[in-house]
């Protein structure tokens, strides 16, 4: 079977949703082949024994500047975490955060007045500079940066280390500055947050502007012809595809990737946080675990309780690891996790692209005329990189196609 579209798009995770959307409101067909049984690419929601469990432990950052303009971000629907990083059992948060926050400043503080000015001063020029400051000059490791700007060795691996291990999957801090910087600047802007209904909802959001039947799931592309792409369905014919799969098909050096291994466990009785604080640990194991329920009610059923915890730079297949993480979790929450139940292990191997120091913070997305690629590894390793990625990409072919180059388009 032949078909034809204008466009083809490989892959419905969130750059080629932005692709897509982006394309179909030039007035393009586009057709989103889509291997998988759903949408999502890596931001997706399993429904597991009424538990909602996002695929790996994921955080929404609200204030991301493509995430405000292109969903209604009210219909998310979002709960947030406590804002602020909790370390040595305190909520460390920007003084303009809540009523407390000065407060723990200063506890925190008062062995180490040094590194509270120090942050205090980055954060601030993260959040009020433009972002265009926060992109320019050199680059260098997060570890290097913090040491720079006066932060001392202990704070860091009490406080940031932990937090941002979390985040960028990188405990020795070797990611780009610049990356983090940016991602600082939403997550003081905005905190964190997750859908009421998983982290599912954004991808689930963006493609419901889509004309039904654009996307097609359990099509997987089995090769790219100069004509359009082939799948295991047929062939679709089309002048530009974008592929927006970490699949190598266009001749692109797959990225390096950070795994990431999340444990979802049921809990009985007492939650053992009521808060809704994501918790950082300064241990060699575990990163982060929050009760996710305390977040988010929605994500267990009524009368019970969900927590994540996360294990960076390790995809634990075989659940090897589960025992230590059981009992780092019982020192952290200060309570028995022998009848915790283990819902559910997510060993993620491509969980977020690698930004070292020196990643460019835009690489093309335009290979060639008629062949386009986009993913978070063009841009920075985020949810704001995927979409501003998608959306560079269909750029680039609507510009293409206005100037005639795309292949069999004679201009008119």
């Amino acid at each position: 079977m032949v078909e034809r579209a204008e466009v083809v798009v490989v892959g419905a995770g969130l750059a080629g949703l932005a692709a897509a959307r982006t394309l179909q409101r030039a007035g393009l067909h586009v057709l989103v082949c889509e291997a998988g049984d759903d949408i999502g690419g890596r931001v997706r929601t399993d429904v597991v024994d009424g538990f909602r469990l996002d695929r790996g432990f994921q955080v929404l950052l609200p204030a991301y500047p493509a995430v405000r303009e292109m969903v209604d971000v009210e219909e998310l629907r979002l709960q947030h975490f406590t804002r602020g990083v909790v370390a040595d059992g305190q909520a460390l948060a920007p003084p303009w955060r809540h009523r407390n926050a000065a407060r723990d400043l200063l506890a925190f503080g008062a062995g180490r007045p040094r590194d509270v000015a120090a942050l205090l001063a980055m954060s601030a020029r993260d959040v009020l500079a433009p972002a265009r400051r926060l992109k320019a000059g050199g680059d260098s490791t997060i570890a290097e940066d913090l040491a720079r700007r006066g932060v001392s060795a202990r704070t860091v691996d009490e406080v940031m280390r932990p937090f941002l291990a979390g985040v960028f999957l990188d405990r020795p801090l070797r990611t780009s500055a610049r990356a983090f910087h940016l991602v600082w600047r939403s997550f003081l802007r905005g905190g964190g947050a997750l859908p009421a209904s998983g982290m599912g909802a954004l991808p689930h959001l963006l493609a419901r502007d889509l004309m039904p039947g654009t996307v097609r799931c359990g099509v997987r592309v089995t090769g790219i012809s100069g004509d359009g792409v082939t799948t295991d369905r047929g062939e679709v014919r089309a002048k530009a595809v974008v592929v927006a799969a970490p699949e190598v098909l266009l001749g692109v050096p797959e990225p390096d990737w950070h795994a990431v291994t999340t444990y979802y466990y049921r809990t009985s009785g007492r939650p053992p946080l009521r808060q809704p604080t994501l918790l950082t640990d300064s241990g060699e194991l575990l990163v982060n675990t929050a009760v996710i329920s305390a977040v988010a009610p929605g994500y267990a059923p009524p009368g019970q309780t969900l927590v994540a915890a996360s294990v960076p730079e390790r995809c634990d297949t075989g659940n090897e690891l589960e025992p230590h993480v059981r009992t780092t979790l019982a020192q952290v929450y200060d309570t028995s996790t022998t009848d915790w139940e283990l819902v559910e292990t997510y060993a993620i191997a491509r969980a977020l692209p690698v930004m070292p120091a020196g990643h460019p913070l835009r690489q093309p997305v335009r290979l060639a005329p008629g062949r386009y690629v986009c993913g978070d590894h063009r841009d920075t390793s985020s949810i704001q990189g995927a979409l501003v990625s998608g959306r560079r990409a269909a750029a680039a072919v609507l510009a293409d196609l206005h100037s005639g180059t795309l292949p069999g388009d004679d201009g008119r």
